[in-house]
């Protein structure tokens, strides 16, 4: 397995996970051998791993950041999955891509579903939905990943910045008008394997290509999910603060997001067989590893 990226979350998760599971070997590559920004050496590093399957998982995800910065964005979220894709293609392999939650503008009222109406609400959501529709023009052997939410003991993350908050205040402010799915990257890698297995095991099925949501079980807040960090933590004898909930209004930033990141993960389930951990059962290890 071939993955883009050398320092994400779920490329990091993807590498320890591949340690204990069966017959998985993955070749991780990064700049300057694999740079995102040259079609050239993105061909020849896929090329030369003579991988079986490719996952493409580096991105730009400095969101707020990507309004001042949508070209490089658009250039490493949007167009670089094509190049990657249309490798995987010419090469006859299946290509994995991971996208997010922000491909929606979160007015929904109920879950998305993958055939909602897509509409990002800044720079960054823009850059990804550009992605994705890169990948499907260039190949048809692909599976989109839409994931939200993502910690891991890797990279930065919201989990990290709640305890390292919570080591020097009392209390802190966090947005309760926001729901979502906190998505634990190693159970992302544990999916992306499985998805793998079987797009390598039944290379014709158009049921398992296709766009797809990959999130955590269970919907929360942002304040809600901060709360239950610090009471895992304080059981284990970390840090620990009082939060304090406000509205989106109270807390602005550059780039807006999503009132409605939850995502409907059923048609994964159906098409794969996989059913995402209750995102409460799979934070307390990662705080675990994170206080150790």
């Amino acid at each position: 397995m071939a993955v883009t990226g050398l320092q994400g979350q779920v490329v990091m998760s993807l590498i320890e996970r591949a340690r204990t599971a069966s017959a998985v070997e993955i070749v991780a590559f990064g700049r300057p051998e694999l740079d995102l920004a040259d079609a050239l050496s993105i061909d020849r590093a896929l090329t030369r791993a003579g991988a079986d399957i490719i996952v493409s998982a580096a991105a730009y995800t400095a969101v707020d950041r990507a309004e001042s910065e949508p070209d490089l964005a658009l250039a490493v979220n949007g167009a670089a999955p094509g190049l990657i894709a249309a490798t995987a293609a010419r090469l006859a392999v299946p290509v994995i891509h991971l996208s997010t939650d922000y491909v929606f503008d979160g007015a929904n009222a109920e879950p998305y579903r993958e055939e909602d109406v897509v509409n990002p609400l800044g720079a960054y959501g823009r850059s990804k939905l550009a992605g994705e529709q890169a990948v499907q023009q260039a190949t048809a052997d692909y599976a989109i990943l839409r994931t939200a939410w993502v910690y891991s003991p890797f990279g930065a993350n919201f989990v990290k910045t709640m305890l390292r908050l919570g080591a020097d205040r009392d209390a802190i402010n966090v947005v309760s008008d926001q729901q979502g799915s906190p998505t634990n990257a190693l159970d992302i890698a544990d999916a992306v394997i499985a998805v793998a297995r079987q797009m390598l095991d039944h290379p014709s099925d158009p049921n398992k290509r296709g766009i797809f949501h990959l999130s955590g079980t269970g919907y929360t807040d942002w304040a809600s999910f901060a709360e239950a960090i610090f009471t895992t933590s304080g059981a284990r004898g970390g840090p620990k603060a009082r939060v304090n909930r406000i509205t989106t209004s109270e807390y602005p930033t550059a780039a807006p997001r999503p009132a409605n990141s939850r995502l409907n993960t059923e048609k994964l389930g159906r098409h794969f067989g996989i059913v995402m951990p209750d995102w409460r059962t799979s934070l307390p290890p990662v705080v675990q590893r994170l206080l150790a």
